[in-house]
């Protein structure tokens, strides 16, 4: 299932995940259900539970194809379970408050400034699965002036890993798919979806679900930069 790609040098093009990769949850927000009822789940946990499942729902689409339930699904079935509650509207409830891109909104301390590096070097898109308003929770962050085009899936009816929603987002951007990086945080989704239509990829991968995995990740936009500026001086 695992793969290792090396990224070539002829990067022009970046595009950016969202949700993971420049965003991050509100969870004092989305997890107000719980705090109701006197649960606060761990940090820790929850980066921990974030690993696990990214792993099995990676799993699940490389044997089947398809999985039954989609990602957060998983995730909140499983720490329900993990914390004694067996309780579906409550999981309901914390999919539909995740699943609301108004709620991703943590960002990082840098992204801002990092992004705007990063853009001297390369023209910058987005392409994300969302519910047609991730623009609106960029513009509200600060950073969607940052890229050219944002490619929502909400808007354009195909989700990740489609190749669909890949094509629309190169086209938005002139761009050729071999000169094209995509950066975002889920294997089977991300990493995927890209080379799937050919483009270059790299996991974003904060919590460390894939470190041991022999596919090319970072942890943050500064390692990203790094890389970046590494191959841009390989091709000089």
């Amino acid at each position: 299932m695992w793969e290792r790609a090396t990224m070539n040098s002829k990067i022009k093009v970046v595009f950016f995940d969202v949700g993971n990769t420049l965003l991050f949850p509100n969870r004092e927000r989305i997890h107000a259900p719980l705090a109701e009822r006197g649960i606060v789940p761990d940090g820790e946990h929850l980066r921990d539970l974030e690993c696990r499942i990214k792993n099995e729902f990676d799993g699940m689409l490389a044997s089947n194809g398809s999985t039954d339930h989609g990602f957060w699904w998983m995730f909140y079935s499983q720490l329900l379970s993990e914390i004694g509650l067996q309780d579906d509207a409550l999981r309901n409830q914390l999919v539909s408050r995740i699943q609301n891109s108004g709620n991703w909104d943590r960002i990082l301390p840098g992204t801002a400034e990092q992004l705007r590096e990063i853009g001297e070097q390369y023209a910058m898109a987005v392409i994300s699965n969302a519910d047609g308003k991730i623009e609106d929770v960029l513009e509200k962050c600060g950073i969607a002036d940052c890229f050219r085009t944002i490619t929502d899936s909400g808007l354009v009816g195909y989700e990740k890993p489609h190749p669909e929603i890949f094509r629309q987002a190169l086209k938005s951007m002139k761009a050729v798919p071999e000169e094209s990086l995509y950066v975002g945080d889920v294997y089977s989704v991300d990493y995927l979806g890209a080379r799937g239509v050919g483009m270059q990829a790299i996991l974003m991968d904060v919590p460390g679900a894939y470190r041991d995995k022999g596919v090319t990740r970072v942890d943050s936009l500064a390692e990203l930069q790094t890389v970046l500026g590494e191959k841009a001086s390989s091709a000089r």
